[in-house]
């Protein structure tokens, strides 16, 4: 009697590629499960996107930017003349004065009235404080 040959039930593994096959030959071993659990999946640029823009801080560098474009039009154009905003760090806005008296005039009568109005633009968490120094 003739009986038709046995079938055996595949491991549950796609056929290897004429690529994987080369590699795990060369490495001796076969590493292509490995490396089907490590292949990305695409997605979307719609979903990758708005993490990436986060991580890459891109809303606070513009509201930093903000803030420089904004300063003339919030400060007193004499402050403005000698002072400007050079960076933005953990909350402490960083301004340039260039000369050692309208340093002291600033930091004497005008460094509430500046913050505060910063704060009312743009918010505490942003700008918590500001440093004033002669460069």
């Amino acid at each position: 009697m003739n009986f038709p040959p046995r079938r055996i039930p595949s491991s549950g593994l796609p056929k290897p590629t004429p690529r994987q096959r080369v590699l795990s030959e060369w490495r001796r071993i076969d590493l292509a499960a490995v490396e089907q659990g490590q292949e990305q999946r695409a997605q979307p640029i719609a979903n990758l996107m708005p993490k990436v823009l986060k991580n890459l801080g891109l809303d606070r560098r513009r509201a930093e930017a903000e803030i420089v474009r904004v300063w003339n039009h919030l400060v007193d154009p004499n402050i403005t003349a000698h002072a400007q905003p050079t960076g933005l760090n953990k909350g402490t806005l960083f301004v340039t004065v260039d000369s050692n008296v309208w340093l002291s005039e600033i930091v004497r009568y005008r460094r509430k009235e500046i913050l505060d109005r910063l704060q009312h633009s743009f918010g505490h968490d942003l700008i918590a404080r500001i440093s004033f120094r002669v460069g």
